[in-house]
C-alpha cells in the first residue's frame, strides 16, 4: 500500500513545517510526515523550508544569520494567515519530542545543497536516535555528498536522493551511493522508468504529488510513498473514495472554472 507523507505537514491549509501543520497532517491520517532542517548560527537543527526567513516568516535574512534565541522570536504563521500567528519556527529537538510518541513515519530533508552546514548531518543523525527515531526515518536531500556522508556513519539507516529530473538508470545511481531508495519530482517518473525501479529493488518516493489523476497514476503503479501538501486527498484516492473518473471530472471542472 502507497504510504501518504505530509510535505512540510498539511501544507495546504496550514504555514508549512509548523507545529499547527504537523499536527493537522496527523489529524488527517497521513502515515508519515516531510519536514526541512537547517542550522542557525550557533549550530541548532531547525525546521525550516528556505535559505532565508523571508518567505515564512516576519523575519529578513539568511537562517544561518540567525541565533536559536533571535529566530525563535519571528512569527512563522501570520504570513499564512492572521489565525496563526502564534507559530513559530520549531526545533528539530522539539519536534522529535512531538513525533516519537507518534505511529508516524519521518522524511528528513536537510537542506544544505545551497548553504554548506557544519556538522548538519552528525547533528541530526545524533538526535534522531537520541528519540528512538532510527528506525522510522528517511533522510533525503538534493545534496547527495551529504547522503553518501551519513551512509559513511550508518550502513542501516534509509537514505534517499532528491532529483527533479529525469536520472539516466537511477536504480544504478541509487545504488552506486548505497541506497535502495529515490525521491523523484513525480513527472519523471514514466511507466519504463517505474517497471526498472520496481525490478531492481528500489523504493519510490515522489514530490510533491497533489493532482488526484497523478495520485492515481502513482497508486496504481504502486510506489512505495507519494509526498504531498494535501494529505487527506491523497488518502482519499487510496480508499477509493476519490476514483479516477471522478478526478477526471473535477480537473475538467475546475479548468472550466478558471476560464
Amino acid at each position: 500500500m502507497t504510504k501518504i507523507f505530509g510535505h512540510r505537514g498539511a501544507s495546504k491549509v496550514c504555514p508549512e513545517n509548523t507545529m499547527a501543520s504537523y499536527t493537522r497532517a496527523y489529524e488527517m491520517g497521513a502515515d508519515g510526515l516531510e519536514i526541512d532542517v537547517h542550522l542557525t548560527s550557533d549550530g541548532v537543527p531547525v525546521i525550516i523550508h528556505d535559505d532565508t526567513v523571508k518567505r515564512t516568516t516576519n523575519g529578513k535574512g539568511y537562517v544561518k544569520n540567525f541565533t536559536l534565541a533571535e529566530i525563535k522570536q519571528l512569527d512563522a504563521g501570520s504570513w499564512f494567515s492572521p489565525t496563526f500567528q502564534n507559530e513559530r519556527i520549531l526545533t528539530l529537538e522539539e519536534f522529535l519530542q512531538w513525533i516519537c510518541t507518534k505511529p508516524l513515519l519521518l522524511n528528513i530533508e536537510l537542506k544544505n545543497n545551497k548553504v554548506m552546514y557544519e556538522d548538519l548531518e552528525k547533528k541530526v543523525y545524533d538526535l534522531v536516535n537520541a528519540y528512538g527515531m532510527k528506525e522510522k526515518t528517511i533522510y533525503s536531500s538534493f545534496n547527495h555528498y551529504s547522503l553518501v556522508q551519513l551512509r559513511s556513519m550508518d550502513s542501516y539507516i534509509d537514505i534517499a536522493p532528491l532529483y527533479s529530473s529525469a536520472i539516466y538508470e537511477p536504480w544504478n545511481y541509487a545504488r552506486s551511493m548505497g541506497s535502495l531508495s529515490v525521491h523523484p519530482q513525480f513527472k519523471s517518473l514514466h511507466p519504463v522508468i517505474l517497471q526498472s525501479l520496481h525490478e531492481h529493488g528500489i523504493r519510490v518516493r515522489p514530490y510533491t504529488v497533489n493532482q488526484e489523476k497523478w495520485m492515481h497514476y502513482l497508486m496504481n503503479w504502486r510506489v512505495d510513498a507519494i509526498i504531498t501538501d494535501v494529505p487527506d486527498v491523497a488518502l482519499a484516492v487510496r480508499n477509493g473514495e476519490i476514483t479516477e473518473q471522478k478526478s477526471l471530472i473535477l480537473e475538467m471542472y475546475n479548468k472550466l472554472k478558471k476560464k
